[in-house]
């Protein structure tokens, strides 16, 4: 069976099971279900491809939402991992779209169910709850879960179209300053302001992003502010992230603001530590003869390429992924342009005759990308070669 004839099968196959899946999008929308707590939408999810004789385990991998699920009795030389996200935003939802991306995820893996002898591949679900905090997608990269697989893919929605976005290494940290209580008026000299040190940290991370490169960002808030303002606080608590669209870079910007704190609990006379508020997610790395795959499947669907590669998307655990096996997370225009993700507009786009449409082609993508790389020995080895030369 040739590419073309591969193609055929799959997109009858999404005609066939479009309804289906329009439907489990709709259910997962009108039930959100924030990062950590999707247990009825993973228990959906997992009924669903227990009927087309789908054999799940679940939970996986330590958490009580995630899911693997394997089509057929397995024994192929190759596997791909479709990575399925399905967790909501509090309040707003599912505006980042994540009931329609894996609903996608699961209507291109039924699309691919019966070409896996023909491509020799094994065709996994892998269900990777809580992307929105701290990325599942990391524990299961740490606990090995990925290393076997030959390529990983996943569809995002988004308000342009994009093969392969731009995504930040994110690392969060909650900085703690320890000081000594006093009375603020009666004996300041007593104490050792915890406040002051995490000012002078905020004004020392400001410093430093003027010589940093372009892409590295820093966010902070103080979580905690002391007390009262008659007393001297001795406990303060302040949330920053560090960006970097290099993994190794991100971490050298990680010991310069960790210097940050520590030169300001020494300028106080305070001490200070710090713990991660969630998993470091790293940058997407690059694979060329992947990317010149989705080009194709993009041009062949007619979906333009009208994202701005250059603009920074944001950051996700997709990029752990693609650091344990070739990974690739193109994007999808769902909504205009003006409309941006993770707000209400976003949510509300997510059952539209658009949205319908987008289920199809981003199951498509996935799959005709399956077909393309799986299908060519020599593409299939070039995308290991790139994966293996990459950074």
């Amino acid at each position: 069976m040739d590419y073309t004839q591969c193609k055929e099968l799959i997109l009858s196959k999404i005609q066939e099971y479009h309804a289906e899946l329009a439907a489990l999008s709709d259910c997962i929308f009108d039930h959100p279900e924030i990062s950590g707590q999707e247990y009825e939408t993973s228990k959906t999810i997992v009924e669903l491809l227990r009927r087309h004789g789908c054999q799940v385990e679940y939970p996986f991998a330590g958490r009580d939402t995630a899911f693997r699920g394997v089509f057929g009795g397995g024994g192929h030389s190759r596997k791909v991992a479709i990575v399925t996200e399905y967790d909501a935003l509090p309040e707003i939802g599912h505006a980042c779209g994540h009931c329609l991306s894996g609903s996608i995820s699961i209507l291109a893996a039924l699309a691919l169910e019966g070409l896996q002898d023909e491509l020799d591949v094994d065709v996994h679900l892998v269900g990777t709850p809580a992307e929105e905090t701290d990325g599942a997608k990391c524990g299961m990269v740490e606990r090995g879960v990925f290393d076997g697989y030959d390529m990983a893919i996943m569809v995002h929605l988004y308000n342009s179209n994009l093969i392969s976005p731009k995504l930040q290494g994110l690392a969060s940290y909650l900085y703690r300053f320890h000081g000594r209580a006093a009375h603020a008026s009666a004996a300041p000299w007593e104490g050792a302001n915890a406040f002051n040190a995490a000012q002078l940290m905020f004004h020392a991370v400001d410093m430093l992003r003027q010589h940093s490169k372009p892409d590295a960002q820093f966010h902070g808030i103080i979580r905690h502010g002391g007390e009262a303002p008659n007393i001297v606080p001795e406990e303060v608590t302040a949330e920053f992230y560090i960006r970097a669209l290099d993994k190794y870079y991100l971490q050298e910007l990680i010991r310069k603001v960790d210097d940050c704190a520590r030169g300001a609990a020494i300028a106080t006379q305070t001490t200070w530590d710090k713990e991660p508020t969630s998993a470091i997610y790293d940058n997407l790395k690059p694979n060329p003869t992947g990317t010149a795959a989705l080009a194709e499947v993009y041009a062949e669907l007619g979906i333009p390429l009208n994202g701005d590669e250059e603009r920074i998307f944001g950051s996700s655990d997709m990029g752990n992924v693609s650091f344990a096996c070739p990974g690739f997370h193109p994007c999808l225009q769902v909504v205009d342009r003006e409309i941006a993700i993770h707000t209400r507009d976003f949510a509300a786009a997510m059952k539209t005759e658009r949205a319908r449409q987008a289920l199809s082609e981003g199951a498509s993508v996935i799959a005709l990308q399956v077909a393309k790389i799986f299908g060519d020995p020599e593409r299939f080895r070039a995308m290991k070669a790139d994966f293996a030369a990459a950074k």
